[in-house]
């Protein structure tokens, strides 16, 4: 039985062992526009921490090359670095499991193809009366040990709700610089919140 911790952050999802995260967004835009910033190179580079690189079909290989400030702010490059490899030349994989525009996406996301390290993502936009739903579901390949997931995903949904307000910002390095300084000031103000709700 799955078991949900409702809070104004996210949920927290418990299923046994497993453990889910989810996130709702209210987007002042079309599900179309939603759907361009989260399946095209273009968007993801402004709020996600890897391009989706791969056919866009159920069942496709995909690769998840780390932009270089996702990488920074992914916070894996020690978990990577334990796989023996640099982090500034990984790519992780996964698998496509649903793409239904401007509907669903869904896929999976894996390092080194460890399953406690295999998260799975799903996009869920549903059209609101003043533009888009959008669900965010993640069931993480191991329990949390820390809130560092739950933030960045927060974070990185505050990051989208922003680009597609906003319009996306040339990437210098100077503006590469201010988007890694404001996440990592934004994941400092909620990691506390984000670690009563995950322990409650």
């Amino acid at each position: 039985m799955t078991e949900t911790t409702t809070g104004p952050l996210g949920d927290v999802l418990r299923d046994g062992e497993r453990t889910g995260l989810r996130y709702v967004r209210l987007l002042r835009h079309s599900p179309e526009k939603v759907w361009r910033a989260l399946t095209e190179s273009d968007g993801l580079r402004h709020w996600f921490p890897t391009d989706i690189v791969g056919e866009r079909a159920a069942g496709a290989r995909l690769s998840l090359p780390f932009w270089p400030e996702g990488l920074e702010l992914a916070g894996t490059a020690e978990a990577i670095e334990e796989l023996g490899v640099d982090p500034g030349s990984y790519v992780s994989g996964g698998e496509l499991r649903v793409w239904d525009p401007p509907r669903t996406f869904e896929f999976t996301w894996g390092m080194d193809g460890r399953a406690e390290l295999t998260d799975l993502l799903r996009f869920e936009l549903e059209p609101a009366e003043d533009g888009t739903r959008l669900t965010f579901t993640t069931w993480l390949g191991g329990p949390i040990h820390n809130t560092d997931t739950a933030v960045g995903w927060h974070v990185c949904l505050d990051e989208l709700a922003d680009l597609l307000d906003d319009g996306p910002t040339p990437m210098s390095e100077e503006a590469s610089a201010l988007l890694v300084q404001r996440v990592k000031d934004r994941t400092d103000e909620l990691r506390p919140k984000y670690a009563t709700l995950i322990t409650t």
